[in-house]
This record gives structure tokens, C-alpha cells and sequence, in this order.
């Protein structure tokens, strides 16, 4: 399998550390609100990625952090703090609002059949983990403390910048929103690991510490879990793309000081989902969420399915005629499926070679919508119907679009064929004599069977007959 290494800016041979497990990581939600779709859509994608994993033979762990103490806006210590807003919007305290998102955000998850992680672990459980992390930090002189709060130098790092496509003029002041001068910093693109002054007097969330009372900076969380869990080292880093600077930059920087050497091999990054406007956020425009797309009538399939049609590493532009057009491309796959009849064995030549079709896709850097097209060669496939819904089975254990279940769900909404023997032993005999250009024989049963009540209706598959309704 090739993997688009953002770290390395290249397609790469996914060789795991251990090929008895391979180590996933994913940073989970901030849990102050609702997740709009544009942060589902990573999900989505590194769900895809961990079940093409376990596909093609390789056991994954995964493990995500629930983000549930402050995030705030810039590592400068500006702007909201995530949870606080969030309690102070529906005047609940901060550890209500964690409990009510995070069951709301996996609640979405199902519905868009986003498999939960092994491993969830809330940052608030990993308190100890943080403060000996720092001190560690502080002890091999990377950490310093400076204004009451604790703080990483940067400048002892031989590269900071580990992604290549971020430079020391980002973090300037005034280029990035919400940043501005923290005057405690050493170096200005230093990031604070461990707080005690804060601008919010009112921090809903401190522990004690060995610098006071405080609670961790944002990136410290990942590191420390992420180590908790799989050790010195993992395999898959997942996330948004707005996550590699500074989030992911500063998780290597603080992970392999502490550990001493590289920490993560692969960093697997999803790009936005757009609207016509731009990035997509809570904070503008419509609030667009699972829910909302179920309450104006959409099966969260035809949103996986969107999703799926685009390549994970290209920017997805969302708008309602597009999401449409996915309904109506969903909507035409199963009815498709629906008319397939399990008529027999499986062909396992037939079977295998469709197979590899889908896997060469997967292979190839996570390429759904070439999956999506091997999908649809399945049904163009000159096989047997039990070979191609073998095969939709197949593929659907990584797509997961319930496809069998919602053609099934179709053929039982359908009206059934009304079945008499004898009204079908006319209508055989009537067949038999088109056959035999017995015209006249064939024109007695039609009248006799419209004397009947019975309507004769000509098919590409053969003749069908249903009753007339009577007028009243």
C-alpha cells in the first residue's frame, strides 16, 4: 500500500514497525459543540484508511483523544477557550458540555457508520501523564518556565519546521489570527506546554502542579496519549490539514525531545471541505451538521458517499446541488444492486478479479473514487449475480455505504408480483404460441385473460400480467 506522506511530501510504501499491529493515531474532537460536516469528513476518511488497513491484512489499533480541557486559539495564549465558550452558551458547567458533545459526535459517527476507535481517551484522564512529560521536558533543558507558565524551546530543536512548508514568518505577528506578542516566550514561535497564567480568570478546569495550579497547553495532549498507549512509537498520524502547523508540528517537536528519537513514520493529513464561500466553520454561515442533513431529508449515506468520490488530499467543495447529485448516484447504485438475484455459486475467477481491481485502488494512496469505479465495474461485470453481490459485500466492509442492507430495504418497499398458477399457466401458453407464430391462439388467451380482468404487459424479460382496477 503507498501512502502520501505529508511529512516527506511523497508517495511511500506503508511499511508498519511491527506487522503484527499497526499503530493509528487520530486527533478527536474538541467537545464544545456539535461537529459540522467538514470535520466529519476527516473522520470519514481515516475510517476508510484503518478499515482498508484491516482489508488488505493488517491488524490496527487505534487510539483518539477527546479533547475536553481549554483549546485555545493560538498558542499565545489568545482568543476562546473552546470549552469555556461552550459552557457559558447553554449555562452548563465545562465537564456537562464535554460529556453531551462527545456522546453527540460518536452519535454522528454511527450514523455515518464511523467506527469508534479502540482506544478514546478524554484528555482530562491524562493529567499525571502531561505534568511528567513536561518535567521530563524541563529536565533534558527543552522545557523552561517563564511568566508562571511552562514553555518549549524551539530553538533547541535542529529543525522546527519538520513539514517544509511552513517558515518562521508564520507565526509573525498579525499573519496568523488571534496571535500577538507573548513577551514570556524565548522564541516566538515557542509554544506553551504546561499553564498557571492564564487572561481567563474564571479556567473552569486547574490541577495542581509543580508550578502551580494549571491545566496543560493543547499539544501536549496527543503526545502524552499517543505515548501512553503505543510507546516510543506509531505508525499512522491522521488528521485535518489545518492540523499540521502548528498542532503537528509542535506534537514532533515535544515527542521526539522527550523520547530521543523519531516518533511517528507516516502523517496522513485530509484536506477542507469547502463551501462556495470558503473554508467551511461553526462560525459561518448555515451550521451544517449530520442532523441538519437529516432533517432536510438526506440519508447520511449519500454524504459518505460524496465524500468517497473525492480524493482525501483535494479540497471538496460542498454545496446542495452537489450533495444532490450524490443522493441521486447513491439512490441509482442500490436500486441497481436491488435487481441483482443470487442465482447460483460464486465465480471465484470472476470474484478475484474485481477484487483486485478495488485493492489496487486502496493501494494507490487511499483512491476512493477509483474504488467507487471499481464498485460500478462490479455491476457492468460479465458474471453471475451471486458473484457481483459477493463482491459489493466485499468492498462495502470498507466502504461501509450499507449497500446490501438499503437494496434489501428497497426490494421490501417494492409491490410484490401478485402469483396465481393458473393466470401463469396462461400466460406460458400464450408465450409458447408467439413462439410458434400461432397468432390467433396467442389473441384468444389475451382476450380471455382481459374477460379476466387481467392486463397483459410485454417486457424486455418477458410477459407480466397484473389485474385491471375496476371502476367504480
Amino acid at each position: 500500500m503507498y501512502l502520501y506522506n505529508s511529512l516527506t511530501h511523497k508517495k511511500e510504501l506503508f511499511v508498519p514497525n511491527d506487522p503484527a499491529l499497526v499503530k493509528m493515531y487520530t486527533c478527536g474532537p474538541t467537545v464544545y459543540h456539535f461537529a459540522h460536516i467538514g470535520n466529519l469528513r476527516s473522520y470519514i476518511m481515516e475510517d476508510v484508511l484503518e478499515k482498508a488497513l484491516r482489508y488488505l491484512g493488517y491488524p490496527v489499533k487505534r487510539v483518539m483523544n477527546i479533547t475536553d480541557v481549554g483549546h485555545l486559539a493560538s498558542d499565545a495564549d489568545e482568543g476562546d477557550d473552546k470549552m469555556l465558550k461552550g459552557a457559558k452558551r447553554e449555562n452548563k458547567s465545562v465537564m456537562e458540555i464535554a460529556k453531551y458533545y462527545t456522546d453527540a459526535f460518536f452519535a454522528d459517527c454511527a450514523k455515518l457508520n464511523i467506527k469508534t476507535p479502540e482506544v478514546v481517551e478524554p484528555a482530562t484522564s491524562c493529567i499525571g501523564e502531561y505534568i511528567s512529560m513536561v518535567e521530563q521536558l524541563i529536565a533534558k533543558d527543552f522545557g523552561y518556565l517563564a511568566g508562571g507558565n511552562v514553555y518549549f524551546d524551539t530553538s533547541k530543536l535542529a529543525q522546527y519546521y519538520v513539514f517544509n512548508d511552513h517558515s518562521e514568518e508564520d507565526l509573525a505577528i498579525g499573519v496568523r489570527e488571534g496571535v500577538e506578542e507573548d513577551a514570556n516566550k524565548r522564541n516566538k514561535n515557542d509554544f506553551v506546554l504546561w499553564f498557571t497564567k492564564s487572561k481567563f480568570e474564571d479556567q473552569a478546569l486547574k490541577w495542581d502542579s509543580p508550578w502551580g495550579l494549571g491545566y496543560p497547553g493543547w499539544h501536549i495532549e496527543c503526545s502524552a496519549i499517543g505515548i501512553k498507549h503505543f510507546g516510543g512509537d506509531m505508525d499512522i498520524h491522521c488528521g485535518g490539514i489545518d492540523n499540521a502547523f502548528p498542532h503537528h508540528t509542535n506534537e514532533i517537536a515535544q515527542s521526539e525531545a522527550f523520547l530521543g528519537h523519531k516518533w511517528c513514520n507516516y502523517w496522513f493529513h485530509v484536506h477542507h471541505l469547502n463551501t462556495q464561500g470558503g473554508k467551511m466553520s461553526k462560525s459561518k454561515g448555515e451550521f451544517l451538521t449530520v442532523s441538519l442533513l437529516e432533517q432536510k431529508g438526506y440519508n447520511p449515506m449519500a454524504y459518505r458517499l460524496f465524500c468517497l468520490q473525492s480524493h482525501y488530499r483535494r479540497n471538496l467543495v460542498f454545496s446542495w446541488e452537489n450533495l444532490d447529485n450524490a443522493v441521486l448516484a447513491y439512490e441509482k447504485l442500490v436500486s441497481k444492486i436491488a435487481a441483482l438475484q443470487e442465482d447460483g455459486a460464486v465465480d471465484a475467477q470472476a470474484f478475484a478479479a474485481l477484487k483486485s481491481r478495488f485493492e489496487n485502488a486502496l493501494n494507490a494512496d487511499l483512491n476512493t473514487s477509483l474504488a467507487i469505479t471499481a464498485l460500478y465495474d462490479v455491476l457492468k461485470a460479465k458474471t453471475n449475480d451471486a458473484s457481483k453481490l459477493a463482491a459489493i459485500a466485499d468492498f462495502d466492509k470498507v466502504l461501509c455505504l450499507n449497500l446490501l442492507q438499503a437494496a434489501k430495504a428497497l426490494r421490501a418497499a417494492q409491490p410484490q408480483e401478485e402469483v396465481d398458477p393458473e393466470i401463469d399457466a396462461l400466460l406460458a401458453a400464450r408465450t409458447a404460441a408467439k413462439g410458434a407464430k400461432n397468432w390467433a391462439e396467442a389473441d384468444r388467451i389475451r382476450d380471455e385473460l382481459k374477460a379476466r380482468g387481467i392486463e397483459i404487459i410485454d417486457t424486455a424479460q418477458g410477459a407480466k400480467w397484473k389485474r385491471m382496477k375496476v371502476e367504480e
